[in-house]
This record gives structure tokens, C-alpha cells and sequence, in this order.
């Protein structure tokens, strides 16, 4: 049987958790495998733009779809990434940074979007 792309993925991340020693991963199903086949995948890109340092930035899947994955990207002398995580709802990315020494940062921010299941 072929490995789960979703379910190797979702492995390798919950491996890098700090304090997590064991991980057991049941084979998937047809019907989560048939679930985790995405279709229409694209990428939606937020260019980059200057904000006041700690400004929340978020790109937005498109209607129908949702997030699989995304990034940021902190622009600018010591700029610092300091958050790159999915929206509550799951359609869309956000993405935050700061640069010390400036008011205000680049940051561009990628969302992954794909209809589910």
C-alpha cells in the first residue's frame, strides 16, 4: 500500500513537537484517502508590503477552498519572521514580522488552497 501523502505529512510535523516521544499512525482508509485528494490546487501569493512591526498579515483561499498549507516571508535589514500560521477558519494564512531598529517590516505572506474532500 503507497503511504499517505497527508498522513506522512501531518507525522513529520507532530515529530518536530517538543516533548513527543511516540507517534502511532493507522493506515488510512479509502475514504480518507479519497477525502485527502485535493483538487484546483493553487498557490495565492500576498506580495510584499511594509507594515508597522507585529501587523498581522492574511492571504485568503479563494471561495470553495480551503487551506493545505502556507508561508511567510519577513523582508528588510534584520527582519525577524515571527509568525506564519493558518487562519482559525482554515481559508487562508497569516503571516507577521518585525524589524528591530524600524517601525515597520516586509512581510509576504502563501497560502496553499485546494478543494477538500
Amino acid at each position: 500500500m503507497r503511504p499517505n501523502k497527508l498522513t506522512t505529512v501531518a507525522l513529520a510535523a507532530l515529530v518536530g513537537c517538543a516533548g513527543l516521544t511516540a507517534v502511532s499512525v493507522a493506515p488510512a482508509t479509502a475514504s480518507a484517502r479519497a477525502a485527502a485528494d485535493f483538487s484546483e490546487y493553487q498557490v495565492v501569493t500576498l506580495p510584499n508590503a511594509n507594515v508597522p512591526n507585529f501587523t498581522r498579515r492574511t492571504v485568503k483561499c479563494p471561495a470553495g477552498k480551503r487551506a493545505t498549507g502556507g508561508g511567510a516571508e519577513a523582508r528588510g535589514n534584520d527582519a525577524i519572521l515571527v509568525g506564519s500560521f493558518p487562519t482559525d477558519d482554515g481559508t487562508g494564512w497569516i503571516g507577521l514580522g518585525r524589524q528591530p531598529g524600524h517601525n515597520d517590516v516586509g512581510i509576504s505572506v502563501f497560502v496553499i488552497c485546494a478543494k477538500v474532500g
